[in-house]
C-alpha cells in the first residue's frame, strides 16, 4: 500500500500524468481497510493474512483468527457470499459477532444494461459516490471481463471517451476485485451450495454453472483508467483473483493493459506475471504524441525496450500490440511496414489487435474504411505477424473499445439518483443471496 505518511497534507495524492503530475483526492485506506459510517470492517479486497489480523484485533486469539480467517476467505471468495449467516461451517454463535464487526462489500449497482450482441455493462459506484464502469464480453469459447482501475483516466488519448473525463481517484482493491465478484454474481457463477445463484434468467439451468469459471473466463485490465498508475492496488486485487483458494483464475487468463507507463512494465511482469497488453495506436513520435500524450514522456523506442525486457514474454506468451484505425492519420501501408520494422527490431514475440475505432459524439477522428483496415492487416500477416481485426462489441451500449464514459457524465442527477434508489429498493429485500438480482429483468 501507499506510505501514508509520505502524502502531503490534505489527503491528496500524485498520480503522474502523462506530462505533469496531476492531484487526485485519495480515499482513507488504512493498512487496505476503509472506514465505514457504522463502524465495521469490509473484508472485500483483503487477503486471508489481513483477515487475520483484524480478527485478532477483535478480540479472537491467533490460533482461532487464523482458522476464521481461513474460513471465511473462502466463503467469500469461492463461495460468493454476502452475509456470515450464510457460512454454514462456522458456529451459529460465531456468526452474529462477525456480522457486528465486518461486512462482505460489493461496489453499488445502478444501471445495467445488455447490448444485442450479448456484451454488458455496468454503472456502479463507490461508497463514497463516484460511479465508474465495467463490461462483460461473451464468444463462443471465452467470456471477458474488462475492469476498471480508476474514477475516470489521466492519460487524455484522443481517440478515447474516457479519456475525456477528468481523473476523480484509484480505485481501492475491494473496488476492483468487487467487479469481479459482482460479475460472478450477475452469471450464476458460484457453486451452489451456498452461492448467489439469483443472477440466471428464469430459463438458465444453476446446474451448468460450476466454481471454474465456465461463462468468465478472462479479465483484462482495460476498462476506466490506466492500471499501472494505480499498480499496487490493482497488483494486490489481482492476487486475491489468482488465490488457488479462492476465484482461481490462471495469470495466464489475465491481461493488463498500458499505454505505456515504462517505469512499472517490469515490476508488473515480476509481481503479478499477467500478461501484457500495449496500447501503441501509432507509429511515429508525431502521430502517437498526438493521439496518445503518455508519448511524450515515455517514447516509443523505450516503450518497445520495455515490452522487450517484459519478464515472462515468449512465443507462448505474446505481448498484444492494441491498435486503433484511425482514418487517414495511422492506417496507410507505411504505417504498416513501420509496425513490422519496429517489432522484428526489438524481436517481440507480438499479435497486433487492430482495433476499427469506436465513435463518440465530438470524436476528431473517423474510423478507417474495411477495405484499409484489410490491407493493413495483409501487410502486417503476410510478414509472420498476427493481425486480427477486432470485431467490436456493445457499441449500441457505448461499451466498446474507446467508449466507457461513466453514464453519470451523460445523464442528468435526478434521473441517476432515481435509478440508484430503484435498485436500492430492490436489493434491500435479498442482501443474504445476491445483490445483483434485478439484472435479469434489466437488460435493454
Amino acid at each position: 500500500m501507499t506510505d501514508t505518511n509520505s502524502m502531503p497534507a490534505g489527503g491528496i495524492m500524485a498520480i503522474p500524468g502523462q506530462i505533469d503530475p496531476v492531484p487526485v483526492p485519495r480515499t482513507a485506506v488504512v493498512d487496505g481497510v476503509t472506514p465505514r459510517a457504522d463502524g465495521r470492517i469490509d473484508l472485500m479486497g483483503l487477503p486471508r493474512k489481513r483477515i487475520a489480523e483484524l480478527f485478532e484485533q477483535a478480540g479472537l486469539d491467533a490460533k482461532a483468527a487464523k482458522l476464521r480467517a481461513k474460513q471465511v476467505f473462502h466463503w467469500l471468495y469461492h463461495r460468493g457470499v454476502t452475509r456470515f449467516e450464510a457460512m454454514t461451517d462456522i458456529a451459529k454463535t460465531m456468526r452474529p459477532w462477525l456480522e457486528d464487526r465486518f461486512v462482505i462489500g460489493r461496489p453499488d449497482i445502478v444501471e445495467a444494461q445488455h447490448s444485442t450482441d450479448g456484451t454488458r455493462k455496468w454503472l456502479l459506484r463507490t461508497a463514497d459516490g463516484h460511479d465508474f464502469e465495467m463490461v462483460f464480453i461473451p464468444d463462443a469459447d471465452r467470456g471477458t471481463l474488462c475492469v476498471s482501475s480508476q474514477v475516470g483516466c489521466t492519460l487524455n488519448c484522443r481517440f478515447c471517451h474516457t479519456g475525456t473525463m477528468r481523473l476523480v481517484r484509484n480505485l481501492t482493491v475491494g473496488e476492483i476485485v468487487g467487479q469481479v465478484m459482482l460479475a460472478r454474481d450477475a452469471l450464476g457463477e458460484w457453486p451452489k451450495a451456498g452461492g448467489n445463484m439469483a443472477g440466471l434468467d428464469e430459463d438458465e439451468d444453476e446446474g451448468s454453472y460450476s466454481a471454474d469459471g465456465r461463462l468468465l473466463t478472462n479479465i483484462v485490465m482495460m476498462g476506466m483508467g490506466e492500471p499501472l498508475y494505480n499498480f499496487d492496488n490493482v497488483r494486490d486485487a489481482l492476487k486475491i483473483v489468482m488465490d488457488g483458494d479462492g476465484l482461481a483464475l490462471s495469470k495466464r487468463r489475465i491481461t493488463l493493459s498500458t499505454s505505456g507507463v515504462v517505469p512499472k512494465m517490469a515490476l508488473c511482469g515480476e509481481e503479478i506475471g499477467v500478461n501484457l497488453a500495449v496500447s501503441l495506436h501509432a507509429v511515429t513520435k508525431d502521430v502517437r504524441d498526438e493521439i496518445v500524450p503518455i508519448n511524450k514522456k515515455y517514447g516509443i523506442e523505450e516503450l518497445l525496450q520495455a515490452c522487450a525486457d517484459y519478464p515472462g514474454a515468449s512465443n507462448a506468451r505474446r505481448i498484444t500490440f492494441e491498435y486503433v484505425m484511425l482514418k487517414d492519420k495511422n492506417d496507410s501501408d507505411a504505417d504498416a511496414r513501420e509496425l513490422v520494422r519496429l517489432l522484428r527490431h526489438y524481436n517481440l514475440p507480438a499479435k497486433v489487435n487492430l482495433i476499427p475505432f469506436n465513435p463518440w459524439p465530438g470524436a476528431p477522428y473517423e474510423c478507417s474504411t474495411p477495405e484499409r483496415i484489410r490491407a493493413f492487416s495483409n501487410i502486417v500477416f503476410e510478414a509472420g505477424i498476427s493481425a486480427p481485426v477486432r470485431t467490436p462489441r456493445g457499441r449500441d451500449i457505448d461499451a466498446a473499445c474507446g467508449q466507457l464514459k461513466t453514464a453519470a457524465e451523460k445523464k442528468s442527477r435526478a434521473e441517476l439518483e432515481r435509478l440508484y434508489a430503484e435498485k436500492e429498493a430492490e436489493l434491500g429485500s435479498y442482501r443474504l443471496g445476491c445483490p445483483v438480482t434485478f439484472l435479469r429483468t434489466n437488460r435493454h
